[in-house]
């Protein structure tokens, strides 16, 4: 079996890449960190035009009618550009929100009791009792609290830590009542039982695995570019006469970032086509440690100019923490490869075993 990218697709990168760097180039990409991550809408529009959101729509649909391996090209481009805003949840939500597909709606999920992206501007919120909006809407977003995001570029809100009225089955909330404590650095947000009312996971069924996929592709888009990074500053960066990339140390922390990133391509992308759950949990668990280690590695090569606010460095190394602790987190991941081992026989064309359950995950191959 041939897994070259074609031709098709290898342009269709390529353009997303040419887009990006027209709309989104590291001038914007600072005005964005400036303005606390707020979302361009004029951007959010070009996406939509570009295809981004509506892009495995069938074509009958107002589609382009592409699937789940090219869906991962772009938001590998996405990645790598530190592209702003809940791109997963607006391109899951494509042909079930209106305006998603076209980029005129901003789509978030609420996933459980996790913190909620860009919820003070989102037109619609998956969530576990279906999508959310107008009333409803208004209803849960007075009811949550802003919290402060280890990423500049992504704002957070804490949903309520009640059922709020208005919405599927929900109640109203306590007034005064405060929510859950949020843990500073990366690691989860924690709060009320995620089995409450209105506390069901944002996606089910396959859904969720496309969700873990996309992120997936976030990461490795983002490991590659911090690679690249890194490279590019030791064969600039000067010391005791010589480029800092000749000295061994540094050889090896760059070598070491492109043997993390290869192979969570290698995972995203078959993943991307067997659209296996077990094959997706290996690829979220590759690609969030490739991110996260990377930009380390990356600041690390970066010495102290790394460390300051005017190097691009750390915000990738915040995206990738905040990535790795939402969706299907690394111990859910580890969790799910567990419960499949010796659960059944390989499938033909699969490295990885169903287990129960499996059968309803899709792909876009």
């Amino acid at each position: 079996m041939d897994f070259q990218l074609s031709d098709d697709q290898r342009a269709l990168r390529s353009g997303m890449r040419d887009l990006l760097g027209a709309v989104f180039d590291r001038d914007r990409m600072r005005a964005a960190v400036e303005r606390g991550g707020a979302l361009d809408r004029a951007l959010w529009r070009e996406l939509g035009a570009a295809g981004f959101f509506a892009l495995r729509l069938p074509e009958e649909d107002g589609g382009v009618g592409l699937g789940l391996p090219e869906a991962v090209l772009l938001f590998e481009e996405a990645g790598r550009a530190l592209l702003p805003g809940p791109l997963v949840a607006t391109h899951l939500a494509a042909g079930r929100v209106k305006g998603a597909a076209e980029g005129a709606a901003v789509v978030t999920a609420a996933d459980g009791d996790r913190p909620v992206a860009h919820l003070a501007e989102a037109d619609a919120v998956l969530a576990g009792g279906g999508p959310l909006d107008g009333e409803a809407l208004r209803a849960f977003v007075a009811a949550a609290r802003p919290v402060r995001s280890m990423d500049p570029l992504t704002p957070l809100h804490l949903p309520p830590p009640e059922p709020v009225a208005g919405g599927p089955g929900r109640a109203a909330s306590a007034p005064g009542r405060a929510a859950g404590p949020v843990v500073s650095g990366p690691e989860r947000v924690t709060g009320p039982a995620a089995s409450a009312p209105g506390r069901a996971p944002a996606y089910a069924g396959r859904l969720r695995y496309e969700a873990a996929l996309l992120s997936a592709a976030e990461q490795l888009g983002s490991a590659a570019r911090t690679t690249e990074m890194a490279v590019q500053h030791a064969r600039e960066r000067q010391q005791f006469g010589a480029p800092i990339g000749s000295f061994q140390a540094v050889k090896h922390l760059c070598a070491d970032m492109l043997a993390r990133t290869e192979p969570a391509r290698a995972a995203v992308y078959a993943a991307a086509v067997t659209g296996d759950p077990l094959e997706i949990a290996a690829a979220e668990l590759l690609a969030d440690e490739a991110a996260v280690r990377n930009a380390r590695d990356c600041l690390q090569i970066h010495g102290g100019m790394g460390f300051t606010w005017e190097a691009d460095v750390h915000l990738h190394l915040k995206r990738a923490w905040l990535r790795a602790a939402t969706g299907l987190t690394e111990a859910e991941a580890e969790e799910e490869l567990a419960a499949g081992l010796g659960a059944a026989p390989p499938r033909s064309g699969s490295s990885a075993a169903y287990g129960p359950g499996r059968s309803q995950a899709g792909g876009g191959a």
